[in-house]
């Protein structure tokens, strides 16, 4: 039996210890000790737990984050000097144990990848932060994994699945979820409503969305003192709404001191002050409001880390008939079949992947242009799907802003019309600002890097009000999405294995993430923690290193199925 035959059919270990890499604090130089992995025994296993192996890890920035923090993570929550995190949430794996409980559902060999965001009565145990992660060589999986609130975590995946496009459904199902996303036509139902209003009320009305079938459980009440104040305060009465008359703003600049959260936020005639000042009241997934046929006298500073993280959304218009602004352009997600898509900082992993969708999706722009700080991660991106878009009759430009006479010229064309899609993938508050100028009438910006809560951006929000311009944001996935993720890459509608850039051993990881953290490589980083020790290799480099797993790459440059055979051929453990 070839050595990759032995490892797929997933035999119990007969090694007695585990490594792995712990992270004790803050900083790379708090990975491992003396920047090797760290030894401990082989874990045991419960009758009612699993022993897994990890096959590949994909490295993502957000442990660039955990690195960085350290115990001020929101997600670690105890210390980490005597408990260490070890990172690893995009990963593939294999069971190796069974325990006796569990005999009638899992056996040795069964593959899965799992959703990382796992969450028991309501506690969050992520794997790669709570719960130990994909740099380690094995783990024990528990009931929190296997039967938490969302039921089972895991997710299998086919034999002839490969275990390094299976790891990477997770960030990839990170890109496809944030053009599934969808929003509210009216007010919440059952939710928390606050409506401030102005000196001239001007007609406001509400035509639909509160009445006894569908209305808010709560209102609050600041400077409605016209007609539609005194009838959001009969209609209250009569359909039981608590009613909170609040007559001054309160003084906040942090949501999570806010003496009171609102699902939507409605504001009449606003000023830009105004937005500012009430903004930091949204709850999760809420909605503000602008009813106003004034224009704003300057950009707003809007807080587009909670745009991002905590799904903000701004919409606006000149209808007095509240119920009809919401009605009027619902917020698009998806991209603009045949539209005019502007993919900002589009060099890196995530970027990457957000262009491969764009070309791959079924009815898709029929202009993608890209642009990227970097002139190396340009011009590979460049090469990487030039040729396809155009195959599809896809006008695709690449541009770099650094470039300035370049990058003017280039963009001209698109100056009068705009686009319809602008995804913004640099986390910098001055490139979101530019990036929102950019966007045509009923044009929609998604904020998809992660940028902290409470970091601003100064955005027109004129053009929300006259133009329909909309501004959303998203993070991370759910399990339906990496089913959905999945589904697309074992029917062969879409590569994962494109984002491959380079790969390594678990010895290699440490080398890995520092690469990941400047930016070395335009894609992903690939771990395999299970194979002899093998550097930090870009796929390209193979040819002098490994040369049998080189041969594999499909045009000498794409990771596939047969490499990671050969790899696993090659450097498979005994």
């Amino acid at each position: 039996m070839e050595p990759y035959e032995k490892y797929k059919s997933g035999s119990k270990p007969t090694q007695k210890t585990n490594r792995m890499w712990s992270l004790y604090g803050a900083g790379l130089e708090n990975l491992g000790k003396e920047n090797q992995t760290i030894t401990v025994p082989m874990p045991t296993y419960g009758p009612d737990e699993l022993l897994v192996r990890h096959d590949a890890c994909g490295l993502c920035f957000s442990d660039i984050k955990i690195i960085r923090l350290g115990p001020d993570h929101p997600r670690i929550y105890r210390d980490m000097s005597q408990e260490p995190v070890v990172m690893g949430h995009e990963v593939s794996m294999t069971v190796v144990g069974v325990g006796e409980n569990l005999k009638d559902q899992y056996k040795q060999g069964d593959t899965f990848i799992l959703q990382a965001d796992i969450f028991v009565d309501g506690v969050g145990y992520a794997y790669g932060y709570e719960i130990q992660g994909g740099l380690s060589e094995y783990n024990i999986l528990d009931q929190r994994v296997l039967n938490g609130d969302d039921g089972n975590y895991l997710i299998p995946i086919k034999a002839t699945t490969g275990y390094a496009e299976s790891a990477l459904v997770e960030p990839w199902a990170c890109v496809i979820a944030a053009y599934y996303l969808q929003y509210r036509t009216a007010l919440k139902s059952g939710g928390t409503a606050w409506f401030v209003g102005s000196e001239n009320e001007r007609g406001f009305s509400i035509s639909s969305g509160f009445d006894t079938d569908n209305h808010p459980a709560k209102i609050v009440l600041t400077n409605m003192t016209g007609p539609l104040g005194k009838w959001l305060r009969a209609q209250a009465k009569s359909l039981d709404i608590e009613i909170e008359e609040m007559p001054k703003i309160p003084n906040n600049s942090s949501q999570d001191a806010a003496p009171f959260e609102a699902d939507d936020i409605i504001l009449l005639d606003p000023s830009p002050e105004l937005v500012e000042r009430t903004c930091p009241f949204l709850a999760y997934h809420g909605i503000l409001a602008l009813a106003s046929d004034q224009k704003l006298s300057r950009p707003v500073e809007l807080d587009v880390g909670r745009v991002h993280y905590n799904r903000w959304v701004v919409i606006g218009g000149e209808n007095t008939d509240i119920a009809k602004l919401y009605q009027r352009n619902p917020v698009r997600s998806s991209l603009q079949p045949k539209g005019r898509a502007f993919f900002v900082g589009a060099g890196g992993p995530m970027g990457r992947m957000h262009v491969q969708h764009a070309i791959e999706v079924a009815d898709g722009p029929a202009l993608i242009v890209c642009s990227d700080v970097s002139d190396v991660r340009l011009n590979d991106l460049c090469t990487s799907y030039a040729d396809e878009a155009k195959e599809k009759g896809i006008q695709f430009v690449c541009v770099n802003p650094m470039n300035t006479e370049a990058y003017q010229t280039a963009m001209a064309p698109f100056q009068e019309d705009g686009f319809d899609d602008v995804i913004v993938l640099a986390p910098i508050p001055a490139v979101i600002a530019d990036a929102a100028g950019w966007l045509a009438e009923r044009g929609v910006m998604n904020i998809f890097a992660g940028v902290a809560r409470g970091t601003t951006a100064k955005i027109d929000l004129n053009d929300t009000i006259f133009r329909d311009t909309r501004v959303i944001g998203h993070s991370a996935s759910s399990i339906e999405n990496m089913i959905t993720m999945l589904n697309e890459v074992e029917s062969g509608n879409l590569s994962t294995n494109r984002s491959v850039a380079a790969i390594g051993s678990l010895e290699a990881a440490k080398d890995g993430l520092r690469a990941l953290q400047d930016a070395v490589y335009p894609g992903k980083v690939v771990i395999f923690p299970n194979i002899r020790p093998l550097a930090l290799t870009a796929l390209k480099d193979l040819e002098k290193t490994l040369p049998e797993v080189f041969e594999k790459l499909k045009n000498g440059r794409i990771w596939t199925k047969e490499a990671e055979r050969a790899l696993i051929n090659a450097l498979g453990k005994d």
